[in-house]
């Protein structure tokens, strides 16, 4: 495993660039891990992003940089490849989690009904869209217009809006949820409580252990990640 670098410079400041925003760390201009040029499209994400640096220790521990992450995500590995992207996004909708649910016990039934169904209304509400609902694990088919809807949607979004999109969808292994969030109609704990309803159904009912535990606080410390790079994108 391969250590954290030393960090190699005192001060880290956001700057207006053409175009956007960027980065200095002691007054030089920082680039992309693939040494593109590392423009954002607000000073709100660019300030916080600054923050992120100016925040590391003696070592530079990019795990504790999410914003930055996302950021170098969409500007090298993302805007030469938008239309996978959409495509691998849009994908979810065609298996969404909130689609599938339990037959049983009653409780977790009633749980899914009360959590999931009022983001299947606010889907259809919002977008137009019809999402078939099934119990079981057999796959449902989804209607053509709601997965052409979905990529429409995907596709009007900027590259970092759809970043974040990619990242929460992934997340959450939902589509409907990740947009919810992006939308302000979840907050990111209400998207994790969602995303990770069964487990935590399921911890409630035989315990939990450590490993579960922190695979549930990293799911939802990306959904809070995610929510905040869009917000941010876009003040």
């Amino acid at each position: 495993m391969l250590s954290a670098p030393r960090r190699f410079y005192k001060t880290a400041a956001s700057t207006p660039l053409e175009g956007g925003w960027g980065i200095q760390l002691d007054g030089k201009a920082l680039r992309s891990p693939a040494k593109r040029p590392f423009v954002l499209p607000t000073e709100a994400l660019a300030s916080a992003i600054a923050d992120e640096w100016q925040a590391q220790g003696e070592k530079v521990n990019p795990g504790s940089m999410p914003l930055m992450q996302f950021a170098a995500t969409a500007i090298d590995r993302l805007a030469d490849d938008r239309t996978a992207l959409v495509e691998e996004i849009a994908g979810y909708g065609g298996s969404d989690l909130i689609c599938y649910r339990a037959e049983e016990p009653p409780s977790l039934v009633r749980r899914q009904e009360e959590t999931w169904q009022p983001l299947i209304a606010w889907v259809a509400e919002r977008y137009d869209v019809a999402l078939n609902v099934t119990t079981g694990i057999v796959a449902v088919e989804q209607p053509a217009h709601a997965l052409a809807t979905f990529r429409r949607v995907l596709e009007a979004c900027d590259l970092f809006a759809l970043t974040a999109l990619a990242g929460a969808t992934g997340s959450a292994g939902s589509l409907v949820i990740a947009l919810a969030l992006a939308e302000g109609r979840l907050s990111a704990d209400e998207a994790a409580d969602a995303a990770l309803l069964d487990e935590l159904f399921q911890a409630e009912k035989w315990g939990s252990d450590p490993e579960a535990e922190r695979r549930r606080a990293t799911i939802r410390a990306d959904l809070h990640a995610a929510k905040r790079f869009h917000t941010l994108s876009r003040l």
